[in-house]
């Protein structure tokens, strides 16, 4: 007998996964620079990072996109900076992963055309636009439309690639931030799963797709997930979720070929689970959690993106996407992971998991479909609150030492790091000047145009838009005439509305806190009486497109939970916006959560509005992803406090607002 055979090798070696880092920023020749470097290294994948007006559909000089252009991602707003973000890269030989929900239509129209001027035929040119929007309402607030015509969207979208694009995955159904935001595992998979049926139910009843074809759209659907570090964990939920699909795609839809069944997925590993605090950690952490979904390969992702030491501190520099990208390398080419068959198969321990997961998910999944759907899950609060508690619950845990993070609420003694040492040299820096160009870049890109094939162009997905027609068409002759991203979801802002989604403090999420939560509430009380008020004020703001709330609500809720009656109207607004509340509903103090990175301008635009509304005494804290320097800058402007990840007790944050309230008047 071969010995590979008796050892229980594979006769051939698995082929490696599909190996990405997830980048862009600042300008789109900036990003294609980059994805070149990337490509000379190894990375065998394009996972491409859009910056928020992009995400949001604003172009460069909108005001709310002010602070936030190229910032975390690459602004794209129109057919040239599409172009120039792949130029010189044979989109045909290369799988392409974008990072975009609510105008993915937009973007997958724009790399169509860049496509087409390459000369790239469309049947080869293979990726993936993430297009999962119902996240969006739950966790990264990107979202523009309400839900059901975004819906809409994805399913024009899948129709339309099905016919013309067949290598293309026109959705990417995302449990990535439902793990962010709190789900459990069985949240993960049971929440997840819902907006699947969700998107294929679209897409079936739209009458775009003939019955017979629906195996082909199930064969196109991927899924995108997130792993913890509770590996073992990871691999029972990854083989949950693939039994799971099986059976749904199987009962639900009739697919019986077993092929297209099959469960394809990527992964980035938890990126809010690193840490500000011994970041050297994080690296342990992302190789563990790498292992959550490649170990088992029954349930092994075939696309893997990893993200950097240092993103709890700021924007990675290409060094640090180079150390991710060779972690993956070295497991895949050095270990002998890909020799064997299944290392689970027949384990009755991860058999014991997975029928766990798998019973605890379909509860949750019959729960939604109960409610009417995702939608109406979406709509109702239930899914937003749900994730709401469980972070509240895992905040819980770790503030109590229940749960253990190392170097944060255990083994926090530590010798000064050296990869930190240099300060803010230790992330990548965007330039202020990246901001001004993009948008002198779109209003040059506009002033070239014809304005009347422009108006046309609108006019047509306008009218379409008010109708049950597949918008791709009319997306794309936008593309061809000229059309911005702003200009795009603007016009269909005018058809469908635009949607604030429930922010999930509603009814009993708070959690109690931990033992102290009791002094700090008498505090709150004392300070009210003093003041001669029922009760102290608090406005939680989300200044500019930073849509990342979990932060925001975890302090709201603990505030709450202290006695502070708590102000909090979503995400998403202006610096106007934030000031006129704060005057309107007289508050004793304005919290700040900008996770961006677009600090030094949204918090100076509401420090400068407070005072010319004659509110220059409202004391104000800001928490969010903030360098030292940049600390430092704010609290010179008048910020109070300044938060960071290391500041993981919320009780104790809660506790330093009532000491800031009180300083600020003078008791």
């Amino acid at each position: 007998m071969d010995e590979k055979a008796s050892s229980g090798r594979l006769s051939e070696r698995d082929r490696p996964w599909v190996m990405r880092t997830y980048a862009g920023h600042s300008s789109a020749a900036a990003s294609n620079a980059l994805f070149r470097r990337n490509l000379t290294k190894g990375q065998t994948g394009l996972s491409v990072a859009f910056d928020l007006p992009t995400q949001t559909g604003y172009d460069p000089d909108h005001e709310l996109a002010a602070g936030e252009v190229g910032r975390v991602g690459v602004p794209v707003a129109h057919l040239g900076d599409m172009r120039a973000l792949f130029d010189g890269i044979p989109l045909a030989d290369m799988n392409t992963s974008m990072t975009i929900n609510a105008p993915a239509m937009w973007l997958l129209a724009l790399y169509r055309g860049v496509c087409a001027e390459q000369g790239a035929e469309l049947a080869r040119c293979a990726g993936t636009t993430q297009n999962d929007i119902i996240k969006e309402y739950l966790s990264r607030g990107t979202y523009i439309f309400p839900p059901a015509a975004s819906l809409r969207l994805t399913a024009d979208v899948v129709a339309y690639t099905l016919l013309e694009m067949p290598r293309w995955n026109p959705v990417n159904i995302c449990s990535y931030h439902l793990q962010e935001a709190g789900a459990t595992p069985v949240q993960e998979v049971g929440f997840a799963l819902a907006t699947a049926v969700a998107v294929l139910d679209a897409v079936r009843d739209s009458g775009q797709v003939p019955a017979e074809r629906m195996g082909d759209v199930v064969a196109r659907i991927s899924f995108f997930v997130n792993a913890g570090v509770r590996f073992v964990e990871e691999i029972a939920k990854m083989r949950a979720f693939g039994a799971l699909w099986d059976e749904i795609t199987r009962e639900r839809y009739g697919v019986t070929d077993r092929r297209q069944r099959r469960f394809r997925y990527g992964v980035q590993v938890n990126s809010l689970g690193l840490t500000e605090a011994q970041p050297e950690n994080n690296i342990q952490r992302i190789v563990l959690e790498m292992l959550g979904v490649t170990l088992s390969r029954d349930a092994r992702a075939r696309a893997v993106q990893l993200p950097a030491w240092n993103e709890a501190l700021g924007l990675p520099r290409p060094w640090d996407q180079q150390w991710s990208l060779r972690m993956q390398q070295v497991l895949a080419y050095e270990s002998d992971l890909l020799e064997y068959p299944d290392l689970f198969a027949g384990s009755h321990v991860m058999t014991a998991l997975v029928d766990e997961v798998v019973t605890g998910a379909r509860v949750e999944l019959d729960k939604v479909l109960g409610m009417g759907g995702v939608v109406a899950a979406v709509e109702s609060g239930y899914l937003k609150s749900a994730l709401v508690a469980s972070l509240t619950e895992r905040r819980r845990r770790v503030e109590s030492g229940a749960d253990t993070v190392v170097g944060v609420n255990r083994f926090t003694e530590t010798e000064p790091s050296p990869l930190t040492a240099a300060g803010a040299e230790s992330i990548e820096q965007v330039d202020p000047a990246v901001e001004a160009a993009a948008v002198a870049a779109v209003r040059g890109w506009r002033a070239g145009r014809d304005g009347a094939a422009v108006d046309a162009a609108l006019r047509r997905l306008r009218a379409d838009a008010a109708t049950t027609a597949n918008l791709m068409p009319a997306t794309l002759e936008c593309v061809r005439v000229g059309v911005t991203t702003g200009e795009w979801a603007g016009a269909l802002r005018r058809v469908f509305g635009e949607y604030r989604a429930p922010t999930g403090l509603t009814g009993g999420a708070g959690a109690g806190g931990d033992a102290t939560l009791a002094a700090v509430r008498e505090r709150v009380a004392a300070t009210a009486r003093e003041l001669g008020s029922g009760r102290l004020r608090l406005l939680v703001g989300k200044p500019g497109l930073d849509g990342h709330s979990n932060g925001a609500e975890q302090i709201a809720v603990r505030a709450r939970d202290a006695g502070f009656e708590v102000i909090y109207q979503g995400i998403r607004l202006t610096a106007g916006q934030i000031v006129a509340a704060a005057v309107e509903e007289d508050v004793d103090l304005v919290g700040l959560s900008v996770l961006s990175g677009s600090h030094l301008a949204a918090v100076p635009a509401v420090l400068d509005g407070l005072r010319a509304a004659g509110r220059g005494d409202l004391p104000v804290v800001v928490g969010g992803i903030i360098p030292a320097a940049d600390a430092d800058a704010l609290r010179a402007a008048g910020v109070a406090r300044v938060f960071t990840p290391k500041d993981f007790a919320l009780t104790g944050i809660v506790d330093d607002l009532v000491t800031v309230v009180r300083h600020a008047n003078g008791l």
